[in-house]
């Protein structure tokens, strides 16, 4: 067989299509291969640049490759599209993979260890069974209005809804039964919350990165331990880089020298992005004139915009701090005591 320079592979649960191409990057291999004959491919193959989508799957398969000896490289899917031709089929999306690979300024994603990912399987989980808490807790909400009994947001009110609905005379015992089976869904939920918040503070307190993240204001454990375990300061040029990949910053469509800027565009980490907004809400909740955290950029923001808009730019600003100190290692220091908010890069 032909060396090859580089070998894309489209990964599935089951076929694996690959696209080998030779130094003057011409297709010499294409061919489809299940999960246990692709290994066996890998170990026979000379060392060579393997190249990926990045998924969560691929992190497995880049170890193994890294294992038998060769390069790997993990390429976000948004930036394999651009490169796929006309119609779609594993095919065409193998090229596209190592035509998007052999651009020289193509950005790639650091390959996880098992520990990482597993770490990362946790904040997962946990997004997972907060969202669905909710969906139970909105539903017996719902449900309950149907028959005159009302109760506020909160997961603090669920308890005395369900005793308002076990109590009244005029809930028919099928609704009593039907809402008592979501209040038992919602409790065990609430249950495996607890239990996961109570390793990732375990976790957190046995990282001292994640205990210095922690000072910052909005920034509590869940917080400090999540942007611990998912954000590498080494990937960003600065602290600008990292708010733009949490989609912190605004969506620009500028053409002939004129900027045009639109509402932040959302990308990269949902669950970091909500996680900050959400703390930078809380500091606002409190920030009013002589407040410990309430700064004069601040108040002279909320002076002029509204609370939410003001919560997005303020989270801009903590993701910017927290790329500072995990890239220092320095710990936080208020606005007053040095005049400016640290790590403005």
């Amino acid at each position: 067989m032909t060396e090859l320079k580089r070998l894309a592979v489209d990964t599935s649960k089951h076929v694996f299509t690959l696209h080998g191409v030779d130094a003057a990057d011409r297709p010499v291999l294409r061919r489809e291969l299940r999960r246990a004959p692709f290994e066996a491919f890998l170990a026979r193959l000379a060392p060579t640049e393997v190249v990926l989508e990045a998924c969560g799957g691929s992190h497995h398969w880049a170890r193994r490759a890294l294992a038998l000896g060769h390069r790997v490289r993990l390429i976000p899917p948004q930036y394999v599209k651009p490169f796929v031709k006309r119609g779609k089929n594993d095919r065409i999306d193998a090229a596209a993979i190592a035509e998007a690979a052999s651009r020289p300024g193509m950005a790639s994603v650091p390959v996880k260890s098992a520990e990482a990912q597993a770490q990362g399987m946790l904040l997962k989980t946990r997004a997972l069974l907060v969202k669905q808490r909710t969906q139970l807790a909105n539903a017996l909400r719902g449900h309950a209005a149907e028959f005159g009994l009302v109760a506020a947001q909160g997961m603090a009110k669920v308890a005395r809804l369900l005793a308002a609905v076990a109590t009244d005379p005029g809930v028919p015992p099928l609704v009593k039964a039907t809402l008592a089976r979501l209040g038992q869904q919602i409790a065990q939920a609430d249950g495996e919350v607890e239990a996961l918040d109570a390793e990732l503070l375990a976790l957190h307190k046995a990282h001292p990165l994640s205990r210095l993240l922690e000072g910052v204001p909005g920034s509590g454990p869940i917080t400090a331990i999540s942007l611990t375990l998912a954000i590498d300061p080494a990937r960003f040029a600065s602290g600008r880089h990292l708010a733009a990949y949490l989609g912190l910053t605004p969506r620009q469509h500028s053409t002939g020298g004129k900027a045009r800027l639109g509402r932040i565009s959302k990308a990269g980490n949902t669950r970091l992005r909500t996680l900050l907004v959400v703390g930078a809400s809380a500091v606002i909740r409190h920030a009013r004139p002589g407040a410990k955290l309430a700064t004069p950029w601040l108040l002279g923001l909320l002076a002029r915009k509204p609370k939410k808009l003001a919560a997005v730019a303020l989270a801009n600003k903590m993701a910017r701090v927290v790329w500072a100190m995990m890239t220092r290692g320095e710990a936080y220091r208020p606005p007053a005591a040095t005049g400016a908010l640290p790590a403005a890069a």
